[in-house]
């Protein structure tokens, strides 16, 4: 099959008007006809359903938690890009688009990642008007700070949880149009197959997950939203139900998945802590606008963080990288990290672990403050009150969150920080229409590929969902379901549903039947050290080809050995997470194949065979300036097919954040 990107002709900055201006419509009496399907409730998924429901289209919405609110959307913390340029800095739609592509180490399609800077300030408007509690300055304008590998000022923020307040925003959009029933949701349900007829996409089985029972629905269309793939790790920022499934059921029936070696790991997140634990915790990036990242210039320097000296710090990103200093990109961060605590200069009792410190930041917002306040000769306590107030208004549930994680208080001791998996810029290929290679079936938000190439820069995980949802589907949703408004609803006894139906129940009993020794949870922990170890923050050839031979092993295994509690016709969880880890195995494997094939390093692809002198990543633009689109062709077989990135608007070379 031939990729076509489906983008538009002329000038970057007019393809999306042009675009909009030229697509195909459906009229509102037609709309009411149409049926949707929405997997996913999380920002990009409540947003799109919100949307289309609004548009007039008949919505089915499906979650797997018992509540939209519950998406792990939720748990982002540090702010949303938008090129506003209220800080009067430089800022501009060019400019957020430069930062994402330089970001993502040249590997995105230009065409939409200009148009996801073109919708971002849209985005702001939209969310304001609905009432999302963004931080504002003294004078009432919304407040902006910096995030990593940019050097203006362009992420708005609600303190530290602004992933919950946006949900919240697209939940309520959401739920009015629920009320009034454009929007029918299921929540409590899992999509575990595409039911494709006629080679288009016509609607989903899923299972309700409080009474095992398996459903069929029919739709026009399916919009995929359901999030990332990094617990396919075990341990990640992710939440713990995050999973492949859905995705994955849908690039088994037809949609190639593009570029699955592209995970991001993010530089601030609380340190691993025993062999038990289940997840990690993660501490905004934001908190490196005024923290400092350093570790001990001595060697196995056990002393406590306050007694080590100014002196006697390095700060390590300052010194490597003087333009951006703590503010360099998450790949960037998270190598440095990575090195200083494997040569040895590592803190905590893991000494996995690096300083994130906000002593300098409390004195500087405290000696402002004072001169706010006219006080001429503050004392040294009352200037670390003063600023420690203010952190606490930019910062506060995160510092609350990792006291009550570790039990410290990181306003009198640096936090202690290290990279984790966080977010995955592989997903489902998608043209510029957001459609993947399975007809009717599109992708929107983390599940996608398409606009964040090797590395995503922070704060615009949530600028593509909410874009993708209000402001990219709605239009080109249309372009598909034009031609569709002669397709009446098809009966869920057709052949298609129950040949899917049949196939999911017997996957399901076998997982059940199998009545092995050892737990889901057992294979899911041994799954991701082979991938930490071997596809995590280092890549090497070697590491690659033993990985893939002992998924293999470890799959075989599974499917022997593991044990399933519980009946299918019931609550029954642990059913549930055997499902979600058989396709981690199936993922994981073709992630490291990706990774082998992709022989350079980009982004947070790492592979230590190709570094500059530096140590930085060095890209082969000559062979691998491509998307990897790869189609499955039945068990642990694949077919890679290539969408070659050209650059029309950008010149391509090596990054450089010094």
């Amino acid at each position: 099959m031939t990729l076509n990107s489906k983008v538009p002709e002329g000038r970057m900055d007019q393809k999306w008007d042009n675009y909009k201006a030229s697509v195909s419509l459906v009229g509102p009496a037609n709309r009411r006809r149409l049926e949707v399907i929405v997997i996913g409730t999380g920002l990009a998924g409540a947003s799109a359903a919100a949307t289309l429901g609004e548009m007039g289209y008949k919505v089915k919405a499906f979650c797997f938690q018992d509540s939209p609110r519950r998406a792990h959307s939720i748990a982002a913390q540090g702010g949303i890009n938008a090129a506003k340029n209220y800080q009067n800095d430089g800022d501009s739609d060019y400019r957020l688009f430069y930062d994402t592509e330089k970001g993502g180490d040249y590997r995105s399609r230009e065409a939409n990642t200009y148009r996801l800077a073109q919708v971002s300030a849209n985005i702001i408007d939209q969310c304001v008007a609905q009432g999302v509690p963004f931080a504002r300055e003294y004078g009432g304008m919304l407040a902006n700070r910096s995030f990593g590998g940019v050097l203006v000022q362009r992420t708005f923020y609600a303190q530290g949880q602004t992933g919950q307040q946006l949900l919240l925003g697209a939940y309520s959009a959401l739920e009015r149009q629920v009320a009034l029933g454009t929007v029918t949701m299921y929540s409590r349900h899992e999509m575990l197959d595409v039911v494709v007829i006629d080679g288009k996409a016509r609607g989903i089985i899923a299972r309700n997950l409080v009474t095992g029972e398996l459903e069929r629905h029919f739709g026009h269309a399916v919009v995929m939203c359901s999030g990332g793939y990094g617990n396919v790790f075990y341990l990640s920022t992710n939440a713990m139900g995050s999973n492949v499934t859905a995705a994955w059921k849908a690039h088994k029936k037809g949609a190639y998945f593009g570029n699955p070696c592209y995970v991001q790991i993010h530089p601030t997140c609380i340190p691993v802590s025993g062999d038990y634990q289940s997840k990690l915790t993660l501490m905004s990036e934001s908190l490196r606008n005024d923290g400092r990242i350093w570790v001990p210039k001595k060697k196995d320097d056990n002393r406590k963080p306050n007694d080590i000296p100014d002196e006697e710090r390095d700060y390590y990103l300052e010194r490597r990288y003087p333009a951006f200093g703590n503010l360099v990109p998450r790949d960037v961060a998270s190598r440095a990290a990575k090195e200083r605590c494997d040569a040895g200069y590592g803190v905590g009792s893991s000494k996995q672990a690096v300083y994130l410190d906000f002593k300098s930041a409390i004195e500087r917002y405290g000696k402002t403050e004072a001169h706010k306040k006219g006080m001429h000769n503050p004392s040294k306590e009352e200037i670390t009150e003063m600023g420690k107030d203010v952190v606490k208004s930019k910062y506060g549930n995160l510092f609350a969150m990792y006291e009550k994680i570790t039990g410290e208080n990181p306003y009198e001791v640096p936090f202690r920080i290290y990279p984790a998996v966080h977010y995955t810029m592989g997903g489902l290929w998608v043209d510029y229409e957001l459609m993947t290679t399975l007809p009717g079936l599109y992708a929107l938000g983390e599940c996608n590929f398409s606009d964040h190439g090797a590395n995503r820069l922070g704060a615009s995980d949530l600028m593509q969902g909410l874009a993708d949802g209000y402001f990219v589907i709605p239009y080109t949703i249309g372009s598909y379901l034009s031609k569709e408004i002669r397709t009446n609803a098809i009966p869920t006894d057709h052949p298609a549903f129950d040949e899917a139906e049949k196939n999911v129940r017997g996957r399901l009993e076998q997982l059940l039947n199998i009545k092995g020794t050892k737990s889901v949870d057992h294979y899911h922990k041994a799954l991701g050290q082979i991938m930490w170890h071997k596809c995590g923050l280092a890549r090497n050839e070697k590491d690659l080809k033993d990985a893939i031979q002992e998924i293999k092993a470890l799959r075989a295994e599974f499917w022997k050995d593991v044990r399933v509690p519980g009946e299918m016709n019931s609550l029954n969880p642990e059913l549930e997470k055997a499902g979600r880890v058989a396709d981690f195995f199936e993922l994981a494997e073709l992630m490291c194949i990706d990774a082998l094939n992709r022989d350079e390093s980009c982004g947070c692809h790492f592979r230590l065979e190709h570094q500059t002198e530096d140590g930085e990543a060095l890209r082969n633009d000559k062979d691998f300036a491509f998307v990897s689109a790869w189609e499955h062709q039945g068990d642990e077989n694949w077919e890679l097919h290539k969408e070659p990135l050209t650059y029309e608007y950008i010149e391509v070379k090596q990054r450089s954040y010094k």
